[in-house]
């Protein structure tokens, strides 16, 4: 398999983002696309780590009834939830239904209200500065940086959990911190 796809619609996109129709549109539509507000990069935060040991496709497929669950991912409304909501959350089947990933997000929630520039501030505070040229292939495109690894630093000792240097790096490729399209990719990214 090659990096890059042509699909049938006539357009050359990373071959991931080929696979299936829900990952063309969300490629073509929102990955690596510049994301900005405190509830909008909540969700994005808490579904990276939901996804944590899981397929991207699992958790886009059910992120209609993650938001459903979770109130839009409202941080001051889910800052709020208590052991009623936990117990409610793990009965929900159109989520994924894992305890400590449950748990993460509302202390994530709570975490972030403590925040005094809000959660938008703080990621993107470590976003590197763009690269002069995008990837040729994958083989460039790497897991972790140094920047994943000082936000997630700095989101632990806030009192985050569930955001490694991993899931940090995913979070940056999802919400166009970096722009990680391949070199050829039809998808065109301001980076503002």
């Amino acid at each position: 398999m090659t990096d890059l796809v042509t699909g049938p619609d006539g357009l050359t996109r990373c071959a991931w983002g080929a696979s299936t129709p829900d990952y063309a549109a969300y490629h073509d539509r929102e990955w690596g696309r510049p994301l900005r507000g405190d509830d909008a990069l909540y969700e994005r935060l808490t579904l990276e780590a939901f996804q944590s040991g899981l397929s991207w496709l699992t958790i886009l497929r059910k992120r209609p009834a993650f938001r459903l669950a979770f109130d839009e991912f409202r941080i001051e409304k889910v800052a709020g939830y208590g052991e009623a909501d936990v117990a409610r959350l793990l009965a929900d089947a159109g989520i994924v239904r894992n305890r400590a990933k449950v748990e993460a997000a509302i202390a994530n929630a709570r975490a972030a209200l403590e925040l005094p520039d809000g959660l938008s501030a703080l990621l993107w505070s470590y976003a590197p500065p763009p690269r002069a040229a995008r990837p040729r292939s994958f083989a460039e495109v790497p897991a972790l940086t140094p920047e994943s690894t000082a936000m997630a630093k700095a989101l632990k000792k806030r009192g985050f959990r569930f955001v490694g240097p991993t899931t940090a790096y995913a979070l940056m490729q999802a919400t166009g911190m970096v722009d990680d399209h391949l070199a050829g990719c039809h998808v065109t990214v301001d980076p503002t």
